[in-house]
């Protein structure tokens, strides 16, 4: 099958694959529900992961088809299906995520046992929470986005996961780096031994900011400014989120060779992602699900295809 995505660069960063899912009622039947994941993440045994398009789903007009969040003006049941068939194509249940709340700051937040299901079957009882990490074997951690930057973080030695959602104010604050830390300090995690991906999220060509943005990420990332920033029309640049991010992991010590890096615009893709830029703030989000496996991945009903 001819790969359906626009992407940046000659070689495929990303993988699309296929998880599927039992139909709700009988058990029987189902569908298919098309993911992409990181060869340099799924490599790595014992770990779960994988990052939503918008098929799929049963939401329909702008939030069509799998949108993951209440509050966009889509039906509670259908956003309560579309997790169902995610959990089911992941080999777990509904109660096995724990997600962030997302409010663009550097909030990063320890999962354990007792916080099960927070955010799809049971109310949060955090706020202001932008990055998860967990070793508890089960729990898939959750984050959304639809242009902002998700970002993975597996600790293949302590057996310890984490996840971040990174917009440009994430990005400005090092939401990476405070996850690395808490992640450090929580599990003894060595950053030098984190395999780490950034995920599918806005481009440098399609993303222009103004003169205030541009500022504050040339006052964070001093010596950096030719990398991240480009001069755009008059008083715009074009950000790229994705070179702030791997210096920020880089700095923090992880290896430059254990850092997956997207070739997928969300805003170059509209008809298969959510982009807030591309649909002008119509759009449904899309979730970046990571999580330490204690059963085989995908579970045993998933086909994978790495080479579509």
């Amino acid at each position: 099958m001819k790969d359906p995505f626009v992407r940046k660069g000659t070689k495929m960063a990303m993988e699309l694959e296929t998880l599927h899912y039992r139909a709700e009622n009988d058990g029987c039947g189902g569908g298919a529900l098309p993911v992409l994941t990181f060869p340099i993440l799924r490599g790595i045994s014992g770990i779960r992961h994988c990052f939503t398009t918008r098929e799929g789903g049963v939401s329909s007009g702008p939030l069509a088809s799998l949108n993951l969040k209440n509050g966009l003006g889509d039906r509670e049941e259908n956003v309560a299906e579309n997790f169902r068939r995610v959990a089911d194509g992941l080999g777990i249940a509904p109660a096995d995520f724990v997600l962030t709340d997302q409010t663009h700051t550097a909030n990063v937040r320890i999962v354990t046992e007792a916080d099960r299901g927070k955010g799809v079957t049971r109310q949060r009882d955090y706020r202001d929470v932008d990055g998860l990490v967990t070793n508890v074997p089960g729990i898939v951690l959750g984050v959304f986005s639809a242009d902002c930057v998700p970002l993975f973080f597996v600790d293949p030695v302590r057996r310890a996961v984490g996840l971040a959602h990174s917009g440009w104010r994430g990005t400005v604050q090092r939401i990476g780096a405070e996850t690395i830390r808490l992640m450090s300090r929580q599990y003894g995690s060595d950053p030098a031994d984190l395999i780490c991906a950034i995920g599918p999220s806005i481009c440098r060509d399609c993303y222009e900011v103004s003169e205030d943005v541009a500022g504050k990420f040339r006052a964070a990332f001093p010596g950096h400014e030719t990398e991240i920033l480009e001069d755009g029309r008059a008083g715009h640049f074009q950000l790229d989120l994705w070179a702030a991010n791997r210096i920020v992991l880089e700095e923090s010590g992880v290896r430059p060779e254990n850092i997956g890096v997207t070739d997928i615009c969300t805003c170059c893709n509209p008809d298969l992602l959510f982009s807030h830029r591309a649909s002008r703030g119509k759009r449904g989000v899309m979730g970046s699900f990571l999580g330490v496996e204690p059963v085989p991945p995908f579970g045993a009903d998933s086909v994978r295809h790495p080479a579509l």
